[in-house]
């Protein structure tokens, strides 16, 4: 979940296995409705929901972490050959350019415009953010 980016057709049986589980138990044949819509159910419990994590959000949100780290070159092995193999000239990715790269980094690519919508910037030396 926090590597790759799960598509649609991934996250939807998956939901309804656990809608299924939530509602009707072990009763796989029982058509009983459900008691209650879906987002409410994955509403954290402070705001009268059950808890259960909506896997979409969490996915994204596991992916940013990725963005983080590539953004503030972290000392990790991934970052530094990333920003070589690619970056080199300090040109940064920008939202909506076809992207370069395995399907990973595309798909943590297509999170960009978020990123760039939750992050605030503080410029050092100027070479991981625009102006």
């Amino acid at each position: 979940m926090s590597s790759f980016l799960f598509s649609k057709t991934v996250i939807k049986p998956i939901d309804k296995y656990r809608k299924h589980c939530l509602w009707r138990g072990s009763d796989i044949s029982s058509k009983k409705p459900s008691k209650a819509a879906w987002p409410l159910v994955c509403l954290p419990k402070p705001k009268e929901g059950l808890g259960v994590l909506n896997l979409t959000v969490q996915n994204e949100s596991l992916l940013l972490k990725h963005l983080h780290k590539f953004y503030n070159r972290a000392p990790i092995p991934w970052v530094q050959l990333v920003w070589t193999k690619y970056y080199s000239r300090h040109r940064l990715p920008v939202a909506g350019v076809t992207f370069r790269g395995s399907f990973w980094w595309r798909d943590i690519l297509k999170l960009i415009d978020q990123f760039k919508g939750i992050v605030m910037v503080s410029v050092r030396d100027g070479k991981s953010c625009f102006l």
